[in-house]
């Protein structure tokens, strides 16, 4: 383990779960498959460098009953919907595990910041800087961004090959818009081969 100047990071792995990510999946992000070795790869660096590993993860209430109103009828009466709770869709895509010493955040909306302990569990941590994979863009990595530029974090990336969008415009845009409000935005080998 490396350690020292990457304490105070954290790696936060966002929806990489098989309702997002399977050729089949309900919600699938068109780009997402293609991101699975990267982000494989990303957690690996990570866990060498001693970062700490955050998998953020949606699961719902079965019956719906905690989803944004725009998906509720995916959980109809006798229809388990996307990501429910202890459902095969939500576990995390073949290649990805927690172990210990990672931690795990369940989120029901966009952004991994909103009505989740994640803020006070990384302060209490010790954590300023951040780290970004997963799916997808425009969504729940653009929305768990912009909330960790309102909180203050220093120093924020996100690994821009292995996150994904539902194609490679959208993608880009949004990566444009991040990186205009002073996020970094290396290629995984870039952010491998940094020092800090």
């Amino acid at each position: 383990m490396a350690g020292g100047k990457w304490n105070n990071t954290a790696l936060l792995v966002i929806d990489m779960q098989k309702d997002f990510i399977l050729d089949d999946a309900p919600m699938r992000v068109d780009g997402g498959k293609a991101i699975v070795p990267n982000v494989i790869k990303t957690v690996e660096t990570a866990r060498h460098r001693g970062i700490l590993v955050v998998w953020v993860v949606r699961e719902h209430d079965p019956l719906g009953r905690d989803v944004e109103l725009f998906r509720r009828h995916k959980y109809s009466a006798g229809k388990l919907g996307p990501t429910s709770k202890g459902s095969a869709g939500a576990e995390l895509v073949d290649g990805l595990v927690i172990k210990e010493g990672d931690y795990k955040v369940v989120k029901t909306r966009f952004s991994a910041f909103f009505s989740t302990h994640l803020h006070s569990f990384l302060q209490t941590e010790g954590i300023k800087n951040l780290v970004v994979a997963g799916v997808q863009t425009p969504n729940c990595i653009r929305q768990t961004v912009f909330d960790a530029v309102a909180l203050d974090y220093p120093s924020i990336a996100v690994i821009i090959d292995a996150t994904a969008a539902a194609s490679p415009e959208v993608h880009a845009a949004n990566i444009f818009d991040m990186k205009n409000i002073g996020v970094a935005t290396p290629t995984l080998q870039e952010w491998c081969e940094s020092d800090a």
